[in-house]
């Protein structure tokens, strides 16, 4: 099998364009000869062009002829059109890579290219929800940043990763992408940050619509050393589909197993391991995916999150209640008078109290409940068989924390809001609706 290197690229104006699918070839394609002074367009014996919706968004078909023609180039050997979403380009150089490695070309061109808006950009939002399952998702909203927030919710839910970081600290939003594709002064919203998309997605973690094309010029290892003197080899490649639909694929959306395989693919034909690569340039259509894609790729390791509550702020109680709802170890109140002294000694402001079973017979958290109140009475107490009297441990344990953490944060505020209209003369009613 012969070896492939890429010896030339180019990028065109990238933004809301008034030019055409040729215009922006033409721009992508000069830039990539130029980066190749010594190819010229006959010398190019296959064009592989990438992309994703001409015919809806740019109302043209048969996108590789056009292209070829417009950028003066005769294929011998290869002429396809590529479209596979956001990776149309990749599986373009993919199988140009095919061609030459297997002694089918010489010197491959591809461009990927994208006209996506629109005079009315309700037209172009269609357009893209052609890219996702149309029949039984995108009618009922599930387009691309919706899934896309999905997954960001579960990862944030599975492994800790936020809004402001992905789990190992690598940054989760596109800092210089506003710079580039959106007026920052017109998009920003609180505190400076962009936009709300769609919870927890700001816009500057989205991709934008906007039109442009890159080109990169592949070639055999022969014609790679008489083109420059600097050429980039591709030692490894891979790629894998599990599935189209949210539904058709793994139950854990957090974590994208076909990467891995892709990843594991490229890394066994190179031979190498992730450890060693020095540096590694991933990128996709929203900031989740590129976290997923580190860590998938073995560039770091997946966690569960941090506990609600540290170990050291846990303190057991003795008592037992069983699956019938029967007290079959009474419950140790010299325990709870231990715990007490602790809480205090930490100056907690909050105190959640979940015993197993105790949804059946509540007697021993009320019991708990009472003697917290009366030893620690500026403390916040929540009782599991207050908060969430029903089976399931752990949701009944975690839900009642979380109501401890919001209580005295939640009292303060509504506090302070009946505070202010009696303060400002308001005489009326306040109502809060939940």
């Amino acid at each position: 099998m012969r070896r492939a290197a890429l010896v030339g690229a180019g990028l065109s104006r990238f933004g809301v364009r008034e030019a055409g699918l040729r215009e922006l070839i033409v721009e992508a394609g000069r830039a990539c000869f130029a980066s190749v002074p010594a190819l010229a367009p006959a010398d190019v014996d296959g064009l592989v062009v990438g992309s994703v919706l001409p015919e809806r968004a740019a109302f043209r078909s048969h996108v590789a002829p056009l292209a070829a023609e417009t950028l003066g180039i005769r294929p011998r050997t290869l002429s396809a059109w590529t479209e596979h979403m956001c990776a149309s380009g990749t599986v373009g150089q993919r199988d140009a890579y095919a061609f030459i490695a297997a002694g089918l070309a010489d010197v491959v061109m591809v461009v990927d290219v994208e006209k996506l808006n629109l005079p009315n950009m309700g037209e172009a939002i269609l357009n893209m929800g052609t890219g996702v399952d149309r029949d039984w998702e995108a009618c009922f909203g599930l387009t691309a940043p919706p899934s896309f927030a999905l997954t960001a919710q579960l990862h944030m839910d599975t492994y800790g990763s936020t809004a402001r970081r992905g789990r190992g600290q690598e940054p989760y939003a596109l800092a210089q992408e506003p710079a580039r594709a959106f007026s920052t002064g017109r998009h920003a919203g609180r505190g400076g940050l962009s936009r709300m998309i769609v919870v927890p997605l700001r816009l500057f973690m989205c991709s934008s619509i906007i039109d442009g094309a890159a080109a990169v010029m592949l070639a055999s290892e022969e014609r790679a050393r008489d083109l420059t003197d600097a050429p980039v080899f591709i030692t490894g490649t891979g790629q894998a589909v599990h599935g189209f639909s949210i539904a058709g694929l793994d139950p854990d959306y957090a974590s994208w197993p076909a990467l891995r395989e892709a990843g594991v693919a490229a890394y066994r034909m190179a031979g190498i391991r992730a450890d060693d690569v020095d540096f590694a340039e991933v990128h996709d259509c929203f900031a989740i995916a590129e976290v997923i894609a580190y860590e998938e790729l073995g560039f770091c390791a997946q966690r569960p999150p941090d506990p609600l509550v540290p170990r050291r702020y846990i303190h057991p109680i003795e008592e037992r209640v069983n699956v019938e709802g029967e007290a079959v170890v009474p419950l140790n109140e010299a325990d709870i008078h231990v715990a007490v002294e602790r809480l205090r000694s930490d100056a907690v402001e909050a105190v959640a109290v979940s015993y197993l079973w105790l949804f059946l017979d509540p007697a021993h958290e009320q019991r708990t409940g009472r003697i917290l109140r009366e030893a620690l009475p500026d403390v916040y107490v929540s009782l599991s068989s207050e908060v969430l009297p029903q089976i399931r441990a752990y949701e009944r344990h975690s839900t009642t924390v979380l109501n401890a953490a919001v209580g005295p944060p939640l009292a303060r505020y509504l506090d302070s809001l009946v505070r202010r209209p009696d303060d400002a003369g308001f005489r009326g009613v306040l109502l809060i609706m939940q």
